[in-house]
């Protein structure tokens, strides 16, 4: 235990992030929970909401016949453009452009949104969004190769609240918050969310862009608030997307992790790499371990038949479950504080992954 202490300490002397909580739970116990912050300190969770709240509801619906991940996107969302099934935008195949900054035409067109709006022009924004997203058309065809997209889960969330006839923010709360004990939760802007016990994660609006988009977009920028949701397209979405918007503690996201090891979130078409597209190591929502450079080290994962998933967060936040054995590692840091090309925890992470194992052998 000392041992993965140090190494968050360590990291935390040497700028990867501010604050951190480790959370760890091995055959079905917690059996680790560290970091500078708090038990209770509440972390952006950036895209592990892709899994921990989109994912999870996409198999729990599905499991329940209520969800055909087979049917077209267009049976649910009518006015979506993109030819793919549900299971197409889950496993990053649906040929969509990874990303698209249309917050930044909001930053242009409705700079009142960045000061204190009222909750209807939130309401109105968004909806503004989510039709720009419909209209996207994609990029490739279907399964002709694997892109990670958070245009795919924005509706995906917006298939499954529309499924439902639910807002994704009560789906979630109902469907998995709620009978798991988790206190994650999304933070709409619009019912003025309290900061407290949320870790800070960046002091502008829109954030700047990371390293790769400096030429995507240019618009003016205005103070950020601690406690709002660091992604920006979410931002513009009142704070309820598919691909980032939630808030949750270490344990929330480890506990969560033990409810996909005991089978209580099932994939619909199983945990296995999406051999049908080239290059991929996308599950259903999930990722799996690369064979070179994965996040979760060279070992996770590669103790048995059945594998390892796990999902990453912009915002230094990761979650990886290891069925062989039974371990379920839950990193969530606010490294995106020291600014958006601070990339030290690619080095952290696997490492840190790897004094896991080696702290609990099995």
């Amino acid at each position: 235990m000392k041992r993965l202490d140090a190494s968050l300490a360590q990291a935390k002397a040497d700028g990867v992030f501010s604050q951190a909580r480790a959370a760890i739970w091995w055959k079905g116990q917690p059996v680790y929970e560290g970091g500078s912050a708090s038990p209770d300190a509440i972390f952006d969770l950036a895209s592990v909401t892709k899994v921990l709240c989109t994912t999870a509801l996409a198999c729990r619906l599905a499991a329940r016949g209520e969800l055909d991940v087979n049917a077209p996107l267009s049976t649910v969302l009518p006015g979506a453009s993109v030819a793919a099934t549900i299971a197409d935008l889950a496993v990053h195949r649906s040929g969509l452009p990874a990303f698209l900054p249309f917050f930044a035409d909001v930053a242009r067109d409705q700079p009142e949104l960045f000061a204190s709006p009222p909750a209807a022009l939130r309401e109105q924004v968004r909806k503004t969004v989510v039709d720009r997203v419909l209209r996207v058309k994609a990029e490739r065809p279907v399964a002709a190769e694997a892109v990670y997209s958070d245009l795919g889960f924005i509706l995906l969330g917006e298939a499954l609240s529309a499924v439902a006839r639910r807002p994704l923010d009560a789906l979630f709360a109902d469907e998995l918050a709620r009978p798991l004990g988790l206190s994650a939760g999304f933070r709409r802007l619009s019912l003025l969310p309290s900061p407290d016990r949320v870790v800070d994660t960046g002091g502008t609006r829109p954030r700047e862009p990371a390293p790769g988009q400096e030429t995507m977009w240019r618009c003016p920028t205005w103070p950020s608030l601690v406690g709002q949701v660091d992604d920006d397209n979410a931002w513009v979405m009142d704070g309820v997307a598919g691909h980032a918007g939630l808030f949750a503690t270490a344990n929330d996201v480890a506990r969560f992790g033990q409810a996909v090891l005991d089978g209580w979130v099932t994939s619909p078409v199983g945990w296995k790499p999406d051999v049908g597209t080239p290059g991929s190591t996308r599950t259903f929502g999930f990722d799996t371990p690369s064979t070179v450079g994965a996040s979760c080290g060279p070992r996770f994962g590669r103790g048995g038949p059945h594998g390892a998933i796990g999902h990453l967060g912009f915002t230094g936040t990761s979650l990886w479950i290891d069925f062989d054995r039974q371990l379920v590692v839950a990193l969530l840091t606010n490294r995106v504080v020291f600014g958006r090309s601070n990339v030290l925890i690619r080095a952290f992470r696997p490492a840190f992954h790897d004094s896991v194992l080696d702290v609990f052998r099995s």
